[in-house]
C-alpha cells in the first residue's frame, strides 16, 4: 500500500465524529482525560493485533497553544532594551578583539551567532527563573551553551561584575585581565560553574548533576527540593553520543528537577544540522520515546493569527513538509523570498498572506525569539512533575546580524564585522551609538538610575543575586582521621596471608565509612564492578541508591551480602557506564561548590576503561576543580592476565599525567595506599585544595611488609628506599612501582646470588609526581639564576648512591622515563616498560613477553654495568643464556 493510501481518509464523516468526540472530552474534562482515552484506544488496537507503529511525534507547531499561555509578568519593553544592550556588547566584545593586529598574524576567534540565537531565552531565565544561592534556596544550576559565553559576559558587564577592561581582554588571559573563551571554572573561578565545551559534555553532566541533587536530598544531606538544573545545548551538539547517551536515566529516575533547552537554530559549523529533515521532530522522538516531557517552541506570536485562520490545514501541511535546509534559507533572505518559496507552495497559503507586506512576512518570528512564548515554555517546564523536560526551541543562527551572518552557513565562525554591518546591527536593535563612533564599536551601558538598570537589579535581587556565580570553598570544615586510624592497613600482613592493593583500598574505605563525621559524606561509585573489586559487602552495609527503593525480593536475599537497593542508599551503582559514573563522580567531587556540601567520591573501575574512555570528562573535572578519588582497578599491562588486549592498561598513568591538578600514584603495598589516601583526604577535605587523585590498584595477592616509620613523606613525594642492598663493590639502584616492584625485589636477590651485584630497591609510587617536582625545581632555577639551586627530590634520593639506575613498571617505558632528566649527572638510567598491545596469558609469561620481569631487570642491570666498564659484556651474554631469554623474539612493541 502506498503511503498516501495509508493516510487517505476513506470515511470523512466517521472521522469527523471521532474528532468531535475528542473535542468534547477536551472541552468538558480536560487534556489529561483526553490523553487517557487516547492511550486506552492505542492499547486496545495493539492488543487486537494491530502492529501499526504510532509515531512519537506531534504536529510541527507549538506544544502550548496560545489560549493556554500564562501571562508574561515582565515588562516586555524594558526586557527588550536590556536584551538589545547585551546583544550589542556581546557583538562588540568579539569584533573588537578580532580587530587587534597580532604580531603572529593570528586572530583570537570568538563566536557571535550562538548567543544571538539564545539571547531571548537567556534573558528570560535571568529575569524570571534562575535563583542564585541564598539561605532559603540552594540555587539553580545552569549549564550554558559554551559558545554563548560572550552574551553572559555582556550581561555581567551591565551588572557591574565584569569591567570594560575585561571585555577588552576577551580571549586574552595570559596577563590575568582577560575572559576565557568558554565557560571555564578554572580560569574564572568565582563566575563559571560548569565547563560545557567540548560539546556533548554539558548534557550528560547535567543529567547526573540533577540526579545527584536528588541523591543528596534522599540522604538528608541537603534540601534540594527547590532547585532546578538547566542545560542549554545546540541542536548540532546533540549528535555527540554523550548528549543523548543518558536521557533514559533521567526519565527512569523521574528527574523533574532537570530542564534541557535545545537551541534549534538548525545549523552546525559547516551547514544545516538536518538539511533534508527536521531536527526538532527527530529530537522530539528521541526524548518522548525515552519518557521525557517535550515542549516544542517553534513559532512566535506573529504566526498565531495565521494558524488560527488555517481551517484547511494547508499552512500546517507546508510546515510539516518543509525541511530544515529550506527553513534556514528563509531567514537568510527576506520577506519576498519567504512569500514566494514558503507560502507560494500552496495557493491557499499564498492567499492567506496576500494582504501582508513583505516586511510583515519577514517579522513572522520563531518561538525561541518570542519572549511570551519563551516564558510560557519555561513556566510549563518548571511546573512539570515526575518527568524531566526538554524544550525544543526554534531560533535563527546569527539572529540580528543581517546579511553578513543571519542564517548563513559561515555564521558560526563569524567574528569580524565591517563598519556597515555594525551600523546595521545598531539600527536593528536601536542602540544609542552615534555614526561617528561606529568604527570604535564602543560598549554601551545605560546610566545606573535608568529604568533598564533598575529593572535588571530588582529582578536579580528577587532571585537571590546575580548569576552565574561560583562558590570556591565550602563553609563546612572537617577534620580528617589521623593515619593511625588506618593502622590495620599499615601493618605487615600475617605470615601466609596475601591481599591485593584493591583489598587494601576496600579496608580503607570501610574504615572511613565508620567515621562519625565523614562517613556519611563518602560516595562510593561503581560501574557494575562491585564484585570484581570485592565491594559487594557495601550492598547491605550502606545500600544502593534507588529513588523508588527495592520493589522486588533479590535472588540472593538469603546471603549476607545480598543486593540491597534503598531510597536513601549511599552507593551509586551506575551499570556498565563509565562515562555516566564519572559524571556522578564529578557531581559529587564539585559538591563543595554547587551545594556547599563537601562530599568524598570514590569511583573505582577497570583502569583500562578509565582515562582512555572518559578522558574528555576527566579533563572537564580538572577544569571544574573537582576533588575526589579515581581508582583504576586491575591496573597494569600484565596484572589483569586473562582478559587480553582491550582490558590491559599500560598507559593510564600517562593520560592522567596530562591533567595538571590530577595527582597520580601507582602503589605496590597496602601501607602506601593508606598513606597516599589519607594525605589526599587531608588535601581535598581538610585543606580544600583543588586537586583530585588517580590511584591504580591491582588484583594480585601477595604479602605486604608494612610501613616503616619515617617513610610517609617520601611515599607522598613519590620515592623511598624499600630495601637496602648488601655491601659490595658492584652496585645498582633498582626502581619499581605497582606489582612489578615485586619483580624488582626478586631481581635484587638474583643479582646478589648469581652475579655478586648489590642492589638497593626503591619503591616509586609516583613517577608523575617526581617529574612535576623536578620541573618545578628547573623552573625555579631558570628564573632565579643567582639563588641557591633547588634540587629535585629524585636527585636528592639518588645522589649519595652508587651504580646505574634501572626502573621497571607495568606501564609504557615513557612512564618511568619521565624522571630521566633528574637522575644524578653521569649516572646510567635504563627503563623497562610494557609498550605494545596487551594479550592473555599467565602473569609470569606476560611479564617476560613485555621484558619487565626479574630476569630482564637483572639483564638490564648487568648491561648497564658492562656499558660502564665495570663488568665484561660476556657476563651479560651468560645471563641471557642462563635465564633462557629468546633473543630472536619480536620486540613486544610490535608483536
Amino acid at each position: 500500500m502506498a503511503t498516501n493510501e495509508k493516510t487517505q481518509d476513506v470515511d470523512a464523516v466517521e472521522t469527523k465524529e471521532w474528532l468531535e468526540a475528542l473535542e468534547a472530552i477536551l472541552d468538558r474534562e480536560g487534556p489529561e482525560r483526553a490523553h487517557f482515552i487516547i492511550e486506552q484506544l492505542t492499547d486496545l488496537a495493539r492488543r487486537s493485533g494491530s502492529n501499526i507503529p504510532y509515531s512519537p511525534n506531534t504536529a510541527y507547531v507549538n506544544t502550548i497553544p496560545p489560549g493556554l499561555e500564562p501571562p508574561n509578568p515582565g515588562n516586555l519593553e524594558l526586557e527588550a532594551r536590556i536584551r538589545a544592550y547585551v546583544r550589542w556588547n556581546a557583538m562588540a566584545m568579539v569584533v573588537r578583539a578580532n580587530r587587534i593586529d597580532s604580531d603572529d598574524g593570528g586572530s583570537l576567534g570568538g563566536h557571535i551567532a550562538s548567543f544571538a540565537s539564545l539571547a531571548t531565552m537567556i534573558g528570560c531565565g535571568q529575569h524570571h527563573f534562575w535563583h542564585a544561592e541564598t539561605e532559603d534556596h540552594g540555587g539553580d544550576l545552569v549549564y550554558f551553551q559554551g559558545h554563548s559565553s560572550p552574551g553572559v559576559y555582556a550581561r555581567a558587564f551591565l551588572e557591574g561584575r565584569i569591567s570594560e577592561e575585561q571585555l577588552d581582554n576577551f580571549r586574552q588571559e595570559v596577563d590575568g585581565k582577560g575572559l576565557p573563551s568558554y565557560p571555564h571554572p578554572k580560569l574564572l573561578p568565582d563566575f563559571w560553574q560548569f565547563p560545557t565545551v567540548s560539546m556533548g559534555l554539558g548534557p550528560m553532566m547535567a543529567i547526573y548533576q540533577a540526579r545527584f541533587l536528588k541523591y543528596l536530598h534522599a540522604r538528608g544531606i541537603a534540601d534540594t527540593s527547590k532547585r532546578k538544573v538547566w542545560c542549554f545545548c545546540g541542536d548540532g551538539e546533540m549528535d555527540e553520543p554523550e548528549s543523548l547517551g543518558a536521557i533514559s536515566l533521567a526519565a527512569r529516575e523521574k528527574l523533574d528537577n532537570l530542564i534541557f533547552v535545545i537551541n534549534c537554530n538548525l545549523q552546525r559549523l559547516d551547514g544545516p544540522v538536518r538539511g533534508n529533515g527536521k531536527i526538532i521532530q527527530e529530537l522530539e522522538g528521541d526524548f518522548r520515546g525515552s519518557g521525557w516531557n517535550v515542549i516544542k517552541l517553534i513559532w512566535g506570536s506573529y504566526w498565531d493569527p495565521l494558524l488560527a485562520r488555517d481551517k484547511s490545514g494547508a499552512l500546517r501541511k507546508i510546515m510539516e513538509e518543509t525541511v530544515d535546509g529550506e527553513y534556514q534559507a528563509y531567514k537568510a533572505n527576506n520577506g519576498a523570498f519567504v512569500r514566494e518559496h514558503f507560502f507560494g507552495k500552496d495557493p491557499r497559503t499564498l492567499e492567506m498572506v496576500s494582504r501582508m507586506s513583505d516586511e510583515e512576512i519577514w517579522r513572522l518570528n520563531r518561538g525561541g525569539h518570542d519572549p511570551n512564548k519563551v516564558y510560557a515554555a519555561f513556566d510549563a517546564a518548571m511546573k512539570t512533575e515526575g518527568q524531566p523536560t526538554v524544550i525544543l526551541a526554534k531560533t535563527i543562527k546569527g539572529y540580528g546580524l543581517g546579511q553578513v551572518a543571519q542564517g548563513k552557513n559561515p555564521a558560526h565562525q563569524q567574528k569580524k564585522l565591517d563598519d556597515e554591518a555594525v551600523r546595521e546591527f545598531r539600527d536593528r536593535f536601536n542602540i544609542p551609538i552615534p555614526d561617528d563612533k561606529i568604527s570604535e564599536i564602543p560598549y554601551f551601558k545605560p546610566s545606573e538610575d535608568s529604568a533598564e538598570m533598575k529593572y535588571l537589579r530588582e529582578h536579580r535581587e528577587k532571585l537571590g543575586g546575580y548569576y552565574p556565580r561560583r562558590r570556591e570553598r565550602a563553609e563546612e570544615k572537617f577534620k580528617v582521621p589521623n593515619l593511625d586510624v588506618f593502622k590495620a592497613i599499615l601493618e605487615p600482613t600475617t605470615e601466609g596471608r596475601s591481599i591485593s592493593t584493591t583489598q587494601a583500598f576496600v579496608r580503607f574505605l570501610n574504615q572511613l565509612l565508620r567515621d562519625k563525621d565523614l562517613g556519611e559524606r563518602v560516595v562510593p561509585i561503581l560501574s557494575d564492578e562491585s564484585r570484581t573489586f570485592g565491594m559487594e559487602g557495601l550492598f547491605r552495609q550502606i545500600g544502593i541508591y534507588a529513588p523508588e527503593g527495592q520493589k522486588y525480593v533479590p535472588v540472593d536475599k538469603n546471603q549476607v551480602m545480598y543486593y540491597r537497593e534503598t531510597a536513601n542508599g549511599q552507593l551509586l551503582q551506575e551499570g556498565i557506564n563509565e562515562a555516566g559514573a564519572l559524571c556522578s563522580w564529578i557531581a559529587a567531587a564539585t559538591s563543595y561548590s554547587t551545594n556547599n556540601r563537601i562530599m568524598i567520591p570514590f569511583f573505582i573501575y577497570y583502569s583500562m576503561f578509565g582515562f582512555q574512555r572518559i578522558g574528555d570528562f576527566a579533563w572537564a573535572a580538572g577544569d571544574m576543580q573537582a576533588r575526589g578519588f579515581l581508582l583504576g582497578g586491575t591496573a597494569g599491562r600484565t596484572t589483569l592476565n586473562g582478559e587480553g588486549l582491550q582490558h590491559e592498561d599500560g598507559h593510564s598513568h600517562m593520560l592522567s599525567s596530562t591533567i595538571p591538578n590530577c595527582v597520580s600514584y601507582d602503589p605496590t603495598y597496602a601501607h602506601e595506599v593508606a598513606v597516599i589516601m589519607q594525605h589526599g583526604l587531608k588535601r581535598m577535605v581538610e585543606d580544600q585544595e583543588n586537586v583530585f587523585y588517580y590511584i591504580t590498584l591491582m588484583n594480585e595477592n601477595y604479602a605486604h611488609p608494612g610501613l616503616k616509620e619515617g617513610d610517609e613523606e617520601a611515599i607522598i613525594k613519590g620515592m623511598y628506599k624499600l630495601k637496602e642492598g648488601a655491601v659490595g663493590d658492584l652496585r645498582v639502584q633498582l626502581l619499581g612501582s605497582g606489582t612489578i616492584l615485586r619483580e624488582v625485589e626478586e631481581a635484587q636477590l638474583m643479582l646478589e646470588k648469581d652475579w655478586g651485584v648489590a642492589a638497593d630497591v626503591w619503591s616509586c609510587p609516583s613517577f608523575t609526581e617526581l617529574r612535576r617536582d623536578g620541573l618545578d625545581c628547573n623552573r625555579e632555577n631558570l628564573l632565579n639564576p643567582t639563588a641557591t639551586p633547588k634540587v629535585p627530590f629524585v636527585t636528592t634520593q639518588l645522589q649519595n648512591t652508587q651504580g646505574p639506575v634501572i626502573a621497571s613498571s607495568d606501564y609504557m617505558k615513557i612512564f618511568a622515563d619521565q624522571i630521566r632528566e633528574f637522575i644524578p649527572a653521569g649516572r646510567t638510567y635504563r627503563v623497562l616498560g610494557t609498550d605494545g598491545f596487551g594479550r592473555s596469558d599467565f602473569r609470569f609469561k606476560l611479564r617476560n613477553h613485555f621484558e619487565v620481569d626479574r630476569y630482564f631487570v637483572v639483564i638490564a642491570a648487568l648491561k648497564a654495568l658492562a656499558d660502564e666498564g665495570k663488568l665484561p659484556a660476556e657476563k651479560v651474554q651468560e645471563a641471557i643464556a642462563k635465564y633462557g631469554i629468546n633473543v630472536n623474539k619480536a620486540n613486544p612493541h610490535h608483536a
